[in-house]
């Protein structure tokens, strides 16, 4: 491939991404999704509304994905969600942290930057904290102990941790077919109970559901598709053009925001590039802002007092930290990940539900305890 070639796809992916998350910010915005508040729903209301959303765009996610690996489109175990090692310690500590500091920052890493498209200067703050102690949990003090205490706890497996790939090991049964089967299933069993719910079927909760859970999709396909490479010019080994980890790779919101604060401070480093999370995030907060002010609900605000602040940093760092550790967010591991049916991915997502629920309740416990 020549180089014109080469940075003509490497355009392709990254003008995909940036389309495909613009969509994805405009879509959260319109339609009020909120992986925090569906937790927060649930704990306080009763109301499993907004969980039905996620669901919904978890079903849509999966079925796509594994439509895709089954016809052979894209290579599911190209992907930093499925390889061997099940980094369940990771997973657990990680996406408890996370889903008690996106409680305290008033959203996830996601909802954060749908959060400054409309004006939220308390998003910008949150914003810097998960960018920082999400390069500090990859690169600095905090990856020490990522690296030595956590992520040495893991089960290590014969092959890929996906459910298709696990079944295909122990029935022998071909893993595209599997991939189909359990693809549809799983996604039947989410996307059902999700529908169930006559109230449910509104405009915006099916615009949340199929159009997020379909821009997941839409991502995997242009990375894990149109971005492959057999051979790169350059190293002439098989290559995922635009990705960070050269791996296929889907959306998320933890690490690319680290690597968005990088790419503005190296910015006139020549090795400095952008990539499919980078432009990720500024598609984000574009469709976002784009919304915002069509609908005329865009709108400074700010910090209510130090309390505030002090809550929205500390949710921030736990997000940053957390994230990485579990090496993905509510998107990230909630939507990318379990797309996948990865094992680790499940687990986390299970955490950072659990840890939201810790926080909704800290948050309650705070409040009864000032009155």
């Amino acid at each position: 491939m020549s180089s014109v070639s080469f940075s003509a796809l490497n355009a392709t992916v990254l003008w995909g991404s940036f389309v495909l998350s613009l969509l994805f910010g405009a879509i959260m915005q319109r339609t009020r999704f909120c992986t925090m508040g569906s937790v927060s729903d649930i704990v306080n209301m009763g109301s499993w509304m907004r969980m039905r959303m996620w669901l919904l765009a978890i079903a849509t996610a999966t079925l796509g994905f594994n439509l895709l690996a089954a016809s052979g489109q894209i290579d599911a175990a190209q992907t930093i969600y499925t390889t061997s090692r099940v980094l369940w310690l990771s997973a657990l500590v990680g996406g408890g942290l996370f889903g008690f500091g996106m409680v305290l920052a008033s959203g996830c890493g996601s909802k954060t930057l749908v959060r400054i498209g409309e004006g939220n200067l308390k998003a910008v703050v949150v914003f810097m904290m998960i960018a920082v102690f999400a390069y500090i949990t990859l690169r600095g003090l905090t990856a020490e102990v990522r690296v030595r205490l956590l992520d040495t706890v893991a089960v290590n497996l014969a092959g890929p941790q996906d459910l298709p790939a696990i079944v295909a090991r122990f029935t022998g049964l071909p893993l595209a077919a599997l991939q189909f089967a359990l693809g549809i299933g799983v996604s039947v069993l989410l996307g059902g109970w999700a529908l169930s719910a006559r109230e449910f079927r509104t405009t915006n909760n099916l615009l949340a559901g199929f159009g997020l859970g379909a821009i997941i999709v839409g991502v995997w396909y242009l990375s894990g598709k149109l971005g492959f490479l057999a051979e790169d010019p350059q190293t002439l080994q098989a290559a995922y053009i635009g990705t960070q980890n050269n791996k296929m790779e889907s959306l998320s919101f933890v690490a690319p925001l680290a690597y968005t604060l990088f790419w503005f401070m190296m910015y006139s480093d020549a090795s400095n590039v952008l990539t499919l999370g980078i432009v990720s995030v500024f598609g984000v907060i574009a469709g976002s802002a784009g919304m915002a002010l069509l609908s005329r609900q865009f709108r400074w605000e700010g910090f209510r007092g130090a309390e505030d602040t002090a809550n929205h940093l500390v949710g921030g760092a736990l997000m940053g930290i957390g994230g990485v550790t579990a090496l993905g967010c509510t998107v990230g591991q909630g939507m990318s990940g379990v797309s996948t049916l990865s094992l680790t991915s499940w687990i986390a997502f299970l955490s950072i539900v659990g840890g939201a629920v810790l926080g909704v309740k800290y948050q309650a416990w705070r409040v009864e305890r000032m009155a």
